[in-house]
């Protein structure tokens, strides 16, 4: 009886190192394979029975069996690579993938995505992946909404966008010459005065000039010019008017600022060279006024523009530190990639760059509970433990672009285990074999 356990026993030897050598087999076969993870075996020994003899109770084992295949989920080495939507994952976190039309979530490493014909960024297998949608009015802040599919809508014409914004950054010589508002003719009795108003086409009559390209809403471009000019040296004043196209009789002078905290106000600098602290901060602020409302005479709609100045008076040449507005022309898509936060960004012709979505990741509790659900994705069963899902960061993960994850298994070692494992299971041979032999011998006791 104990020489055919001992047969048992090696049959299990054999049967769990042929397990263990399709486990390297697989490992070794997805060595190129993107974001895989290698597996390993664990052994246990099986229940043992007992014996006795005359030094007491004693156990004997009964063989090998499989206790478990663990998922090995180190980090992989990064391919460069020279596609936008190529991505890779530095981290615990995984990508998340929706089927069309399911919400099952599946989870992967392979970040191998790209567009296909309906915009959605999908996987090679066609998968969804999952992103947070961003504001189309506030375009840099995310919405609250869970994760979803994320889509490419505009892969036109993107419509124009009429400026409604404009900001001149700008800095107005101290050193500038005083220029009179009006001419005192005192020859004549009573003395004559006359006005001297900003005029574009006098250069006397304004220290410093500056022009901003805006949009009207048919995405037609214009050009809005503002004059300044030095009144009063001694409070720092000065007046300003803007012109539209430079056509003249669009001049407007700029006789006051609105302030939600002080009311009109002129364009006046203190001491220090800059605007007046209305709110108490600490810090100047800037002043704005309204431009419109502008009626075009190519069929646009009516616009008006909130015209404001973040302006100093130093002891420097006058110029535009930097000026901003927020209209464009209509645009048409040429490219769309995934920057380093994980954010899907279309840029268009007209230099219109839409943050679309940014990528999710999901981390988990036990990684160890995934399930294999093949096409480099998993899927997540209750014994993952508890999932957290949110955008790259230290936590989750942190994204590189133009960039993929290698699989993680090294052939040198799995190499070692495969010798290892061809040892055991001929030494689990030889057991059979020779418990055969002796089975032989027992038999020919009778001859």
């Amino acid at each position: 009886m104990g020489i055919q356990s001992a047969l048992y026993s090696g049959v299990s030897g054999l049967n769990t190192n042929s397990q263990a050598m399709n486990i390297i087999g697989n490992n070794l076969a997805n060595t190129n394979t993107l974001g895989f993870k290698g597996s390993r075996s664990v052994f246990s020994d099986l229940l043992s029975s007992n014996i006795f003899g005359s030094g007491g109770n004693s156990q004997v084992g009964r063989g090998v069996g499989l206790s478990t295949v663990d998922n090995i989920f180190s980090q992989g080495t990064f391919e460069t690579t020279s596609s936008g939507t190529d991505v890779a994952i530095e981290g615990d976190g995984f990508f998340v993938l929706k089927e069309a039309g399911n919400n099952t979530a599946f989870y992967s490493r392979a970040g191998a995505f790209r567009f296909n014909d309906e915009g959605f960024l999908v996987s090679p297998e066609g998968l969804i992946v999952q992103g947070k949608q961003f504001d189309p009015v506030d375009n840099d802040t995310l919405l609250a909404a869970d994760p979803a599919n994320i889509q490419v809508a505009n892969v036109g014409l993107i419509p124009a966008n009429a400026t409604t914004e404009l900001t001149f950054n700008t800095n107005l010589d101290e050193n500038s010459t005083v220029i009179p508002t009006e001419f005192t003719d005192n020859s004549t009795t009573p003395p004559t005065v006359t006005p001297n108003p900003i005029d574009p086409a006098d250069k006397s009559t304004y220290n410093y000039s500056a022009s901003s390209q805006i949009f009207d809403s048919l995405g037609v471009s214009h050009l809005a010019s503002v004059f300044w000019r030095l009144v009063d040296n001694d409070s720092n004043t000065w007046e300003a008017a803007y012109t539209i196209d430079n056509d003249p009789a669009t001049l407007t002078p700029i006789t006051d600022f609105d302030s939600s905290t002080a009311g009109n106000q002129a364009l006046t600098f203190d001491d220090q060279g800059k605007l007046a602290d209305t709110d108490g901060d600490g810090t100047p602020d800037p002043l704005t006024t309204t431009i419109g409302p502008i009626s075009w005479t190519n069929g646009a709609a009516t616009t008006n523009i909130a015209l404001s100045f973040n302006c100093t008076q130093f002891d420097s040449d006058s110029s535009v530190i930097g000026q901003r507005q927020n209209g464009y022309a209509a645009g048409e898509l040429t490219n769309i990639a995934i920057d380093a936060n994980g954010i899907v960004v279309a840029s268009y012709s007209n230099g219109h760059n839409i943050n679309i979505a940014q990528l999710v990741l999901a981390k988990f509790q036990n990684p160890g509970g995934l399930q294999l659900a093949g096409s480099n994705r998993y899927i997540a069963p209750s014994d993952v433990g508890t999932i957290r899902v949110g955008i790259p960061g230290p936590e989750l993960g942190k994204i590189f672009t133009n960039s993929l994850e290698q699989s993680n298994v090294d052939m040198g070692q799995e190499f070692v285990k495969m010798i290892t494992t061809q040892r055991g299971f001929s030494a689990n041979s030889k057991i059979i074999t020779t418990v055969d032999e002796m089975l032989g011998e027992l038999i020919n006791l009778k001859r």
